[in-house]
């Protein structure tokens, strides 16, 4: 089935007037005051007891994830063995009701975001160059407590939220992180953490085992590199026993530099230190002029430099032995599909933080899926909480969208005019008006921020934006 032909039965399917109408009845309230269509995805995979309004809510989805396996060429068995995982279940809840809301979209919008990252607070340890939150000793006085923390919590799972983040600064510094995590833990939620790993003794790793799904540790290039650029002496050996310790503790690692020309020539190097300390994944970061990162604007790589360091990702990702190799750039996507229309066997990467089962599952359907999840996920699949519960649409994007102190995080989410616009990839500038791989990629809407002021603005790191770089770079 051709990618197009598949796209138009997906919108016939589920953009159908009667499923729209179903599912828009599904995510009502049942009188236990839980979402029907949760029971009766509970009821689907475990055979709960539910009332007679729920069994028909079961059968509807057992159809309806039935129909959209056979589309996606996905085994129906694989999709129901999954959903014994509860945030797998709340993620399809998440897109279903997302579509209840919004319809079918190419990019897809959710009812929620599949993934908050919360900058639990804006104390750091360190001082990096780059650092998008311009971190600090202290704590900053405003930031949520501890209960709000733990009814922050409760909102994003009644939400339908599938993934929190904790990220700071270095969210480990706050004393109640541990409980805070455990909490969200015991919520269902996918539980990371975003850490410069310096704190992490094998007494905190063992800790972090019982809590956390995901670890995420900075490391930027060889001791004088990466200590250069994090502001500290004497990190280095700190950070490489922080990976060694959640390593130990079969936690799913990954280590993740920043790519700037600070580092450019040694990102192979990181990758094969990665390989050697058995990290699980391997993620380089876009850099992004915000915060403290403005001050080394002239050290962004140009598009020429991104494109082949992006192609170099996917040629490990080939490659047997390494670590899961991705770049938060959405340019990834365009790259592995192209790759994917000279080679049918290889795979496409819908976006970034797509693992092995998921590229197996898309090898030969060249960015079906990836038309849908769309790239930068910036306001749509994903979304910014800060220390004092400000909302962001992305950590490197800084524009208060509302305050969960304020408004309900749902009331903010669905109906920020700026979330609403970054939703709209008709609305893009430059040649990511036009590109063919917009509603896969739409570009870094952060940078186009960061250089522009404007969300809609073009990438200037991507390739097809040349010009708009050239326009830049005499001015860094």
């Amino acid at each position: 089935m051709s990618e197009a032909l598949t796209v138009a039965n997906i919108r016939r399917w589920l953009g159908n007037p009667i499923v729209r109408a179903i599912l828009n009845k599904s995510v009502k309230r049942g009188k236990d005051g839980k979402p029907i269509i949760e029971c009766a995805l509970e009821h689907s995979v475990f055979g709960t007891k539910c009332s007679l309004t729920c069994s028909f809510y079961s059968w509807f989805i057992n159809v309806l994830i039935k129909r959209s396996a056979e589309i996606f060429g996905v085994d129906t068995k694989e999709v129901l063995e999954a959903l014994k995982e509860p945030f797998f279940r709340r993620g399809i809840r998440n897109t279903l009701e997302g579509i209840a809301e919004f319809g079918i979209q190419t990019p897809q919008t959710t009812a929620a975001p599949f993934l908050v990252v919360w900058q639990f607070t804006n104390a750091c340890n360190l001082r990096c160059k780059h650092c998008y939150a311009s971190a600090i000793s202290e704590t900053m006085p405003d930031e949520l407590t501890t209960e709000e923390a733990k009814d922050l919590i409760d909102e994003l799972a009644d939400c339908g939220v599938v993934a929190i983040a904790f990220s700071g600064g270095e969210p480990l510094i706050r004393k109640d992180f541990f409980e805070i995590a455990n909490y969200a833990k015991e919520r269902d939620f996918y539980v990371s953490v975003a850490t410069n790993g310096t704190l992490i003794t094998p007494s905190i790793g063992k800790k972090l085992k019982s809590c956390v799904d995901y670890v995420e540790i900075s490391l930027d290039g060889s001791k004088e590199t990466h200590e250069k650029f994090r502001g500290i002496s004497g990190v280095y050996d700190k950070t490489i026993n922080g990976i060694k310790n959640c390593v130990k503790e079969k936690l799913d690692v990954c280590i993740a530099p920043t790519v700037t020309k600070y580092n450019l020539k040694e990102i192979p190097e990181i990758l094969e230190l990665a390989k050697d300390l058995k990290a699980n994944r391997f993620i380089a970061f876009n850099f992004i002029p915000t915060g403290r990162g403005k001050n080394i604007v002239n050290q962004d790589i140009t598009p020429e430099e991104r494109e082949e360091i992006l192609k170099f990702f996917y040629s490990k990702l080939l490659e047997k032995g390494y670590p899961d190799v991705f770049s938060t750039a959405p340019q990834y996507s365009r790259i592995s599909i192209m790759a994917a229309r000279e080679d049918p066997d290889a795979p496409v990467l819908p976006t970034h933080f797509a693992g092995r089962e998921a590229r197996e599952a898309l090898v030969g359907k060249t960015g079906v899926l990836s038309d849908f999840i769309g790239g930068c996920g910036c306001g749509r699949i994903y979304c910014c909480i800060e220390p004092n519960g400000d909302v962001w649409p992305c950590v490197f994007l800084p524009i208060k969208v509302g305050n969960i102190r304020e408004k309900s995080f749902k009331e903010i989410w669905l109906n920020s005019p700026v979330l609403n616009e970054l939703r709209d990839r008709s609305k893009l500038e430059g040649h990511c008006k036009v590109c063919e791989f917009r509603n896969v990629c739409g570009g870094c809407r952060a940078r186009a921020y960061g250089y522009f002021k404007d969300i809609q603005a073009p990438d200037p790191g991507c390739i097809y934006n040349k010009k708009y770089w050239e326009e830049i770079k005499n001015t860094m």
